[in-house]
């Protein structure tokens, strides 16, 4: 596709003023539309498209910009209720798209062709603008029942998404693609507790707070203590926990889906290796793999496959 055009369909997806984009695009070229948004922010979902086979990777890449337009959305505004009017008229456009009508966003012929060729549920996605929404409302968690809640539908559900798209038969596959969405979300909220606190947001339970007497406050200052890191400490047991849940999930997928599911893994489980190495000092840069630290995952699950 024209590098122009393609430029274009990319901004009209991360514009957050509107819900459509002004043009319609084949099917060919929303799903490279849909690669090059993967390829420029997909970060660490990115690396894990690169050890699938084709035609799996370009699917991938459609269920990451659907991903991304609708986090996009939720982000764009400064005013909850903004990004809550978007986020519903998103769900409206995604809604159109799956009954057939013309899609005119261009990252959603591409999509709409991935649901129905892998037969994905489609509630999940609709779960996930749930959880979405939940952000432009809810800024605390009184218990863990809550947190995981919210959990299940901004990262559960992506993992029961392309669950289908990895091919698996075993029934037990989605309760351990559940626990692995668990697993990273849980990780993401350690290494971005100083991100959220700036946005007004603490994801740690208050009764996790309480038993380790941190206080909102304490959260909101940064004030990196010695209950902050006992805090953090029992809170990253618990995800690697949803981690040891998961592990089996990666037997239970076809072969070819193996390698990306392993780089994913590696890749979040890393950051939480790494969080834990620095003591959870999580006020001060953020903790990340380097580059080269994620090709080295990518070669070794390569290698494998």
């Amino acid at each position: 596709m024209n590098a122009s055009v393609t430029d274009r369909a990319l901004a009209g997806a991360r514009q957050c003023s509107h819900n459509r984009c002004v043009m319609s695009v084949s099917l060919d070229e929303s799903y490279r539309v849909c690669q090059r948004i993967a390829r420029r922010t997909g970060k660490n979902f990115y690396y894990s498209f690169l050890v699938m086979p084709r035609a799996k990777r370009r699917a991938m890449s459609a269920i990451y910009a659907f991903m991304r337009r609708s986090d996009d959305i939720a982000d764009c505004a400064a005013n909850p209720a903004v990004a809550l009017e978007g986020l519903r008229r998103w769900r409206t456009t995604v809604q159109e798209a799956l009954a057939g009508r013309t899609a005119t966003d261009p990252i959603l012929p591409a999509w709409v062709d991935t649901v129905r060729r892998y037969r994905i549920p489609e509630r999940h996605f609709f779960e996930l603008l749930d959880g979405a929404e939940m952000d432009q409302t809810q800024t605390r968690y009184e218990t863990f029942a809550e947190l995981y809640r919210y959990c299940y539908r901004v990262a559960s559900c992506v993992g029961l998404v392309v669950l289908p798209i990895f091919g698996y038969r075993d029934a037990a596959a989605p309760v351990h693609a559940e626990a692995c969405g668990i697993a990273f979300q849980l990780t993401n909220i350690l290494r971005d507790v100083k991100e959220d606190a700036v946005l007004g947001r603490i994801y740690l339970p208050d009764e996790d707070l309480a038993r380790f007497g941190v206080s909102p406050d304490d959260i909101m200052q940064q004030r990196y203590t010695s209950a902050f890191r006992q805090l953090m400490k029992f809170e990253a047991d618990r995800a690697r926990e949803y981690y040891r849940q998961a592990a089996p999930l990666r037997a239970l997928i076809d072969a070819d889906s193996r390698p990306t599911l392993g780089v994913m893994m590696d890749i979040y489980r890393g950051i939480l290796d790494k969080i834990e190495a620095q003591q959870f000092q999580v006020f001060g840069e953020k903790i990340r793999l380097s580059r080269w630290e994620k090709w080295r995952i990518v070669w070794r699950h390569f290698g494998r496959h």
